[in-house]
């Protein structure tokens, strides 16, 4: 008889477990087992504009991705340009460094290969077509 109580017990107990009930909420000071293995989310850095040609074009970095290199670890920024309420991203051009303005009508930006500075790009400021500079 007591085998069966308890039998009973257990069952009941699992059974309840699967309920949608949600889980207890961990305490801000107890430490999770799994807690140091998993990183915390970070979040993507916010846009932030470079530049203002005299035109009116901003130059902005937006996009961001993680790279890394001999140096270490790195976040490489896309470019973009933004007028009259337009948006022009820069194609396949993300950088370490900040672009710069080149007259009115052009900036400069550096390729970031393995979180070093690569090639420099001559990029339209009306298309944000990139062409590579040949020094």
């Amino acid at each position: 008889m007591t085998i069966r109580l308890v039998t009973a017990s257990v069952g009941a107990l699992l059974a309840g477990a699967g309920c949608g009930q949600p889980a207890p909420a961990a305490r801000h000071d107890q430490a999770t087992p799994h807690a140091a293995a998993v990183p915390a989310p970070s979040a993507a850095p916010a846009d932030s504009l470079v530049a203002t040609a005299p035109g009116g074009a901003q130059i902005w970095l937006t996009l961001a991705r993680t790279d890394s290199g001999a140096g270490g670890r790195c976040t490489a920024r896309a470019v973009e340009i933004r007028r009259d309420g337009k948006r022009i991203p820069v194609p396949l051009l993300y950088t370490t460094t900040a672009p710069e303005l080149i007259g009115d009508t052009a900036m400069r930006a550096r390729l970031s290969q393995g979180c070093r500075p690569g090639d420099s790009y001559l990029v339209d400021l009306r298309t944000g077509r990139p062409v590579r500079e040949h020094l």
